[in-house]
């Protein structure tokens, strides 16, 4: 079965990245690689024509963002599987003067993805879908030569995995840039407290822990004429197979940052978690809450917990121990304590925005060639492999996450009947197959 014929959007709970302006980007075309469309406009800037595949809230979120990151970037095609969710979008993008959508730039079907990257007048593909589909599109990008802006997570199973890393070599090659909505890592506050670290402020690093606590989130509930397909696709966050669970989704950003300051992904784990409050069938068979013992080389263990349960305390942050003090951050904040003090009071510009500018600039080449394939891919297996430890109730280690020939695909992309698959259980649950699905 092929992983490249399906698409759709990612629909989110209501869009949380708001905008800020930034400064326009410097005029320039030096070493711009050759797959650019380029279009020069009066003022001698480049012109970027974004193509938006997956149109649901964050998929929206993202083209406004690209749009405010650049006066010269422009919407020019939309694609999803479901009519209803892209008008939707098209009607709200349609605000701006940036967003140049008609009629016959709109995409609709499971092969919508493929039709829209076909345009040679495409540069840059915004990939929003749900996670399930992300292999498969970032890598049908990078074989048509264009940049990619990818929301996180990149995957849901190790097959996705090495599809993505794979594609992230081939964008090396090709010259093309890369960016993951990874937002921390385009964040001042980030930036600024990952630099002291790396500069010793807190001494060896010799622990962490991170945490991603939030209450419930959205669903759809199931309308009569909807197939099986249809019902988890449209409530795609409680099914593993699209969403990835919770801790692969969501958690991911934390799993990122502790990488990050780490400087190294997690040679294995251990993990435990379960199903207590969202129990009904309309949330799929997904876990509600994660807790992970991640081993960093040198013996170095970071605690990971995600839950996502209404009335419950909630804690999104991570904190990086060393020997000489400790290092505590979140969106918007960052200190150091324990040891010599510093807070963040700086400027902390919008993110989810600033990510959008610095692959522009990338692409224009006014800054290094970016490629975020290959950490996010990283960061992406090290929620998975904490999702198959707490699954299966069993120790795995990066080596057998990685290789192992896991592979969530359905038996087919079409609006067909699909079974709900069981609800995982430890100890019962092997960590390398789709017996569980």
């Amino acid at each position: 079965m092929s992983r490249d014929n399906t698409m759709i959007s990612e629909e989110t709970a209501p869009d949380r990245r708001t905008m800020v302006k930034l400064a326009a980007v410097t005029a320039g075309l030096a070493a711009v690689p050759s797959t650019l469309a380029q279009v020069i406009d009066a003022g001698g800037q480049q012109r970027l024509n974004i193509g938006l595949i997956g149109c649901g809230g964050r998929g929206t979120g993202a083209a406004y963002n690209a749009m405010d990151a650049s006066p010269d970037a422009r919407v020019v095609a939309m694609a999803d599987v479901f009519p209803d969710s892209l008008q939707g979008s098209r009607h709200n993008l349609a605000k701006r003067d940036q967003c140049l959508v008609t009629d016959g730039d709109c995409y609709v079907g499971f092969d919508a993805y493929k039709r829209l990257m076909e345009r040679d007048d495409v540069d840059v593909v915004i990939l929003a879908t749900p996670p399930h589909f992300r292999p498969m599109h970032y890598a049908h990008a990078i074989e048509k030569g264009k940049h990619v802006f990818m929301e996180k997570p990149v995957a849901v199973d190790p097959a996705g995995i090495r599809l993505v890393m794979d594609a992230s070599r081939k964008a090396d090659e090709k010259s093309l840039s890369v960016v993951a909505g990874t937002q921390r890592r385009h964040e001042q506050c980030y930036l600024d407290i990952m630099e002291r670290i790396r500069n010793g402020a807190i001494g060896q690093p010799v622990a962490a822990r991170c945490y991603w606590n939030m209450g419930g989130l959205w669903k759809r509930d199931r309308q009569p004429e909807w197939t099986d397909m249809e019902w988890q696709l449209r409530n795609w966050l409680y099914f593993a197979w699209l969403s990835g669970d919770h801790i692969v989704e969501q958690h991911v950003h934390n799993l990122d940052a502790v990488n990050w300051a780490m400087g190294s992904h997690p040679l294995k784990c251990t993990a435990m978690g379960g199903r207590q409050s969202r129990i009904d069938d309309a949330y799929g068979h997904i876990f509600d809450h994660f807790a992970v013992d991640y081993e960093y080389p040198d013996g170095i263990h970071a605690m990971s917990m995600c839950r996502q349960g209404d009335g419950c305390s909630g804690r999104v942050e991570e904190v990086i121990q060393g020997t000489k003090g400790r290092a505590v951050m979140s969106s918007g904040r960052a200190r150091l304590e324990g040891g010599p003090e510093w807070v963040f009071t700086a400027d902390n510009p919008n993110p989810y925005q600033v990510e959008h500018h610095d692959l522009h600039e990338s692409i224009r080449g006014n800054s290094r060639r970016l490629n975020e394939g290959h950490q996010i891919a990283e960061s992406t297996l090290t929620a998975i492999m904490g999702r198959m430890a707490a699954y299966s109730g069993k120790d795995i280690t990066w080596d057998e996450a990685l290789n192992t020939e896991l592979d969530m695909r359905p038996k087919a992309y079409d609006f067909i009947e699909l079974d709900v698959p069981r609800v995982p259980r430890p100890g019962r649950t092997p960590h390398d197959s789709t017996l569980w699905l």
